[in-house]
């Protein structure tokens, strides 16, 4: 594969050379990934930027829906969208929600805008490496969103708040004032709180849930990377595109907010760093998936449960042998 050229059509936009470049990251293969390191450096030096916006939501909460119609309403203002997902669970049960393209029929036909599914991995490290990788990837294409969804798996929440500039967690109304047990650890990344399907019959629990989120959102610490009045909790609906032009108002006013104070550019250099070493716990993780290593595992895992050795010092064995102690 010529990597200069590669390189060159994605600078130039080609989705086509995108899809591509994005496989060529998402592969296993050593000798792939040698390419894919060295097209990412390549594109590093054009410093492209987008606004990258994580998303998360329950399921049930219509975020094909909200994605479709707020990606739709970024390309009629002439933007370009590109829509990544975070689900590590794809690979057992299907449920990437990006799995099935037709789910964003119009968003999907549109020049500007690109939709790729979930990497085909099971271990959330191995997921987000390579969805960070096609987010770099969009930016150097050129695109201004990249949207990046995940199905709250585990962790995954927090790992795609470690790629994106600003957070949104999408709800549905809830009934009578009960918070939807959503954890506190993910209220606290959120910037904004969506609560979509506000219309027909369910408005009134909308605004219910709105007002509910609101004031838990008030309880909160504040944080130092948000203005006055965030984050926020709004009513929208893809349904019906309501909400989603004041939505995307809010979106431009934090982003804009955080560029002008430094938060964009610190929160951007932590993020480096917290990926650098999470590179380095993966492919330390790697170390053990050989053969060599996983015989070895096995030996002293024998020796541990036999009593003959202690869990420490069968420790220390393996990691001399992988050359570490």
């Amino acid at each position: 594969m010529d990597i200069a050229q590669l390189s060159d059509k994605v600078l130039q936009g080609d989705r086509r050379a995108l899809a591509r470049a994005i496989t060529l990251v998402e592969s296993g293969r050593d000798d792939h990934r040698e390419q894919a390191l060295a097209l990412l450096e390549r594109l590093a030096k054009a410093d492209r930027q987008a606004l990258r916006i994580g998303l998360s939501g329950t399921p049930g909460v219509g975020k094909s829906t909200f994605i479709e119609a707020f990606g739709m309403m970024l390309v009629e203002r002439g933007l370009r969208v590109a829509v990544l997902a975070v689900d590590p669970s794809s690979t057992r049960s299907g449920g990437s929600i990006l799995g099935d393209k037709t789910r964003m029929e119009h968003l999907s036909r549109q020049k500007s805008a690109f939709i790729r599914p979930s990497p085909s991995q099971t271990t959330l490290g191995g997921v987000a490496r390579r969805t960070r990788e096609a987010v770099s990837l969009c930016e150097a294409a050129g695109f201004d969103v990249v949207l990046i969804e995940t199905v709250g798996v585990g962790q995954s929440e927090t790992v795609v708040a470690q790629m994106s500039d600003l957070f949104l967690l999408l709800l549905a109304p809830a009934g009578g004032d009960e918070l939807q047990g959503v954890k506190r650890g993910i209220m606290e990344m959120a910037d904004m709180i969506l609560v979509n399907k506000a219309d027909g019959d369910l408005k009134p629990a909308a605004t219910r849930t709105c007002a509910d989120y609101a004031g838990a959102l008030r309880l909160l610490r504040k944080r130092p990377q948000d203005p006055e009045g965030f984050p926020k909790a709004m009513m929208v609906s893809a349904l019906a595109r309501e909400g989603l032009e004041a939505a995307w108002a809010d979106i431009e006013h934090l982003s804009g907010w955080r560029r002008e104070t430094g938060h964009w550019a610190r929160t951007r250099a932590d993020q480096a760093r917290y990926w650098f070493a999470e590179d380095v716990r993966q492919a330390m993780l790697a170390r053990l998936e050989t053969p060599w290593a996983q015989g070895r595992m096995a030996e002293l895992s024998d020796a541990v449960a036999a009593g003959e050795q202690t869990p420490a010092a069968a420790a220390r064995d393996m990691l001399k042998g992988l050359g570490l102690e």
